[in-house]
C-alpha cells in the first residue's frame, strides 16, 4: 500500500482539499476555505499545514485571517447559506479562550441547520506537563478540556487523539457537513502535539471524493395523504421555510402556488421564496409578521409548512392557527422538524416533494376563488401599510428606521444582498421589506446573534462575488463585532454597512416596556442623579470608530442625504458605510405593531402598576395557547 508521510494537520488539510459536493450534477468544494487565528495551539500544526499547502489565489486551500473566532464562524456561516449549504469554511483556533470564543457561532450554525467546520487546538494528548498553559483541570475527568463546551453545540464532536483516529472522524465529518437532514457544526478537536506528529497515511486517504447532496423523495403513501389533505382542504396556507432555499425550491413552490391558488407566507428564513410582487405572496408569518399572511394563519384549515422548524415567533408561541378543525402537513427533509404540529409528514427533500404533489393533484384542486380575491385584497391593504411606513416628511427631516428601509428599498435590485440578525430590524424587515429575488433577505433569526452582521456580509460576498452585500446593524450590534470592518478591508471585500444610531437596545426596550419592566437597562445614556441610565446620549462616534477601522464612511443627517449616501455606497468598490442616526432616539417607530403575540413571561407578582397590567395582558393572551396534537 503506498502512504504518503505527513503530520496530523498536512494529512487533514490535504484531506479536505480533496472533498466535493454534487447535487443536480454541480460539482463544489466541499470546504471552499480556512479562516484562522493562531496561537501556540495550532501555529506549528495547522498554521504551519496551511502555509505548506500554498499562499495566495493558487493555494490548494485558501486562508483568511480573522479577528475575533466568533466572528470566522459567522463569516464562515454567511458563505455556507449563501451556498446553498453545498459549499462550507472551516475556521481553526488555538486552545482556551480561541476555542471557547467559537461556542456562540456554533451554536448559531446548529440552530439554523448549516454546516461549519471547526478545528480547535487541545492540550497535549501526551500530557508531557500536567497542567499545560490554558489547561482546565477537571477533578473527576482527566480527558475533558475547555473544548467540552463544543460538544452541546455541534452535530458532531471528536477529538483526535492519535493521527491514526483522523480517518475514520475525518469522513464522519464530512458526511455531517454534507448530509442537509445532519448538518450543523462539526467540531475535531485537535490536541497541539498530535497535530504536529508524523504519520504514514495511506495514499487512499487523500483520493478525491465526491459527496452526493441527493433529493429524498417522499413516501407514495404520505405523499397520497397530502393529496387526500389538500384536497378536501377550503383555506390551506403554505409557510415556506429556511429549507426552500437550501433546496433551491423556489421555482416548484411557485409552480405549486399557481397551479392551486394557495398563498404563501414566510418565515424569516424563508422569506423570498417567492417575490413580494407575485400574487400568491402574502408575506412574513407570526410575531413579526404581515396582517395579511397573520389573519389568513387564524382561519387556515390546513398549513402546509415547507422547510420549517416551526419556531415560537412562526407560531406566535402557539396561539396563531386558531381554526379548531386546523390540520398540519409537512414538508421537511428533517424527520424530526417533519413530525413537528402533530401535522402528516412528508420527509423529503423540498423540491422533490413540491415537484411530485402539484403532479399529483393535476389539474383536481384550486382554492375558491372568493379565498384568492380575499388574500389578494389583504395584500393590497398591506402594501399601502408598507408604504406609508416608508414615506417620508421630506427631504430635510432625519429618518426614522423604517424610512431608512424605504431610501435602501428604493435604491436596490434582485442582484442586493440585505443581511441582518437582532434588535429592531428583523421585525421591520420581516413586516416591510419587498424581496426581489430568491436570496436577496439574509435574516439569520434562529439563534439572532448580535454580531453577526458584519462578518457574515464577508462571507455572503466572497460566496457571491459582484453583488451588493449590505450589513445593516443598530447601535448595540455595531459595538458587539466590529472588529471584522478590519478583515474587509484588509481583504478589500466591498461590503457596504449601514450604521443606524438609536442610543440603545431598542429592540429589547420595547419588550421590556410592554411586560412592564419600563425600559430598565436598555438605553445608552448617562446616569442621572437618580442612578438611571435616563441622562445625555453617550457621547459614541460610531462613524469615527467605524474609520478608525479603516472603514470609508458617509455621514447622513437626512433622508435626502441618506438616498446620496446609500447610492454613493452601492456603487463603491471598497469597503464602505453609511451612518445614520435616526429620528426617535427612545422608541421605533413607523412600521405597524406585532400582528401576532410572542410569549415572554411576565412577573406573576410585582408592586410597580406597570408590570401588574402588563401581567394582567399576558394572562388573556395565554388563554388563547393551543397544543396542536
Amino acid at each position: 500500500m503506498t502512504t504518503r508521510r505527513l503530520t496530523t494537520a498536512q494529512a487533514l488539510v490535504t484531506f479536505l482539499t480533496r472533498q466535493y459536493t454534487e447535487r443536480d450534477g454541480r460539482r463544489r468544494r466541499l470546504i471552499a476555505a480556512t479562516w484562522g487565528i493562531f496561537g501556540h495551539g495550532n501555529v506549528a500544526g495547522i498554521g504551519q499545514a496551511l502555509l505548506e499547502s500554498g499562499t495566495g489565489p493558487r493555494a490548494a486551500m485558501p486562508y483568511h485571517q480573522g479577528r475575533n473566532e466568533q466572528a470566522m464562524v459567522h463569516a464562515a456561516v454567511g458563505y455556507a447559506r449563501q451556498s446553498r449549504r453545498l459549499s462550507a469554511h472551516a475556521v481553526t483556533t488555538s486552545i482556551g479562550p480561541g476555542a471557547t470564543n467559537l461556542v456562540t457561532g456554533a451554536a448559531l450554525a446548529t440552530v439554523n441547520r448549516l454546516p461549519v467546520l471547526l478545528l480547535p487546538g487541545d492540550v497535549f494528548a501526551t500530557r508531557p506537563a500536567d497542567p499545560v498553559l490554558q489547561q482546565l483541570e477537571v477533578p473527576y475527568a482527566g480527558d475533558m478540556s475547555v473544548n467540552d463546551t463544543l460538544r452541546p453545540v455541534s452535530r458532531y464532536f471528536d477529538r483526535v487523539t492519535r493521527p491514526e483516529a483522523l480517518m475514520p472522524t475525518a469522513l464522519q465529518a464530512m458526511r455531517v457537513l454534507a448530509d442537509p437532514a445532519e448538518t450543523g457544526a462539526v467540531t475535531l478537536a485537535l490536541p497541539q502535539d498530535v497535530q504536529a506528529e508524523a504519520y504514514d497515511w495511506p495514499e487512499d486517504f487523500f483520493a478525491e471524493r465526491v459527496w452526493q447532496v441527493g433529493r429524498a423523495r417522499p413516501d407514495r403513501h404520505a405523499l397520497a395523504g397530502a393529496v387526500h389533505a389538500l384536497s378536501t382542504a377550503r383555506r390551506p396556507l403554505v409557510v415556506a421555510g429556511g429549507g426552500v432555499h437550501h433546496s433551491e425550491a423556489e421555482d416548484a413552490l411557485r409552480a405549486f402556488a399557481e397551479a392551486t391558488g394557495v398563498p404563501v407566507a414566510s418565515t424569516q428564513a424563508g422569506k423570498g421564496s417567492l417575490p413580494y410582487d407575485h400574487p400568491c405572496d402574502v408575506g412574513g408569518i407570526g410575531h413579526t409578521g404581515t396582517a395579511t399572511a397573520d389573519d389568513l394563519a387564524r382561519t387556515a384549515d390546513l398549513v402546509i409548512g415547507v422547510g420549517t422548524r416551526w419556531s415560537d415567533f412562526t407560531t406566535a408561541s402557539s396561539t396563531l392557527f386558531q381554526n379548531p378543525g386546523v390540520r398540519f402537513l409537512n414538508v421537511n427533509v428533517t424527520s424530526f422538524d417533519a413530525h413537528k404540529m402533530a401535522g402528516t409528514s412528508l420527509v423529503a427533500d423540498a423540491r422533490a416533494a413540491l415537484g411530485e404533489l402539484t403532479a399529483a393533484l393535476g389539474d383536481g384542486f384550486r382554492v375558491p376563488s372568493s379565498y384568492e380575491s380575499e388574500y389578494g385584497a389583504a395584500r393590497e391593504r398591506w402594501e399601502r401599510r408598507v408604504d406609508a411606513a416608508y414615506e417620508a416628511d421630506g427631504p430635510n427631516a432625519r429618518p426614522t428606521q423604517s424610512q431608512v428601509l424605504g431610501a435602501l428599498d428604493s435604491l436596490v435590485t434582485g442582484d442586493d444582498i440585505v443581511i441582518n440578525a437582532a434588535g429592531s430590524l428583523p421585525g421591520d424587515l420581516h413586516k416591510l421589506w419587498r424581496t426581489r429575488s430568491a436570496d436577496q433577505y439574509h435574516v439569520e433569526y434562529g439563534y439572532s446573534c448580535m454580531g453577526y452582521e458584519i462578518p457574515a456580509a464577508i462571507g455572503v460576498a466572497m460566496a457571491a462575488p459582484g453583488r451588493p452585500v449590505w450589513a445593516l446593524v443598530g447601535d448595540g450590534t455595531y459595538l458587539m463585532n466590529p472588529t471584522e470592518i478590519v478583515t474587509a478591508v484588509q481583504e478589500n471585500v466591498p461590503i457596504k454597512l449601514v450604521i443606524i444610531q438609536n442610543h440603545g437596545y431598542a429592540s429589547i426596550g420595547g419588550l421590556s416596556e410592554s411586560v412592564g419592566a419600563e425600559r430598565f437597562g436598555t438605553a445608552y445614556r448617562h446616569r442621572a442623579e437618580d442612578g438611571t441610565y435616563t441622562g445625555a446620549p453617550l457621547p459614541v462616534d460610531l462613524a469615527a470608530n467605524a474609520a478608525a477601522l479603516g472603514l470609508r464612511v458617509i455621514r447622513a443627517r437626512t433622508v435626502g442625504d441618506l438616498g446620496e449616501a446609500l447610492a454613493e455606497a452601492r456603487w463603491s468598490d471598497v469597503p464602505t458605510g453609511v451612518y445614520v442616526e435616526t429620528e426617535t432616539a427612545d422608541t421605533v417607530s413607523g412600521p405597524p405593531p406585532a400582528q401576532a403575540w410572542w410569549d415572554v413571561p411576565v412577573a406573576a407578582t410585582a408592586t410597580r402598576p406597570s408590570a401588574v397590567k402588563a401581567r394582567e395582558e399576558y394572562e388573556r393572551q395565554i388563554a388563547a395557547r393551543r397544543r396542536y396534537l
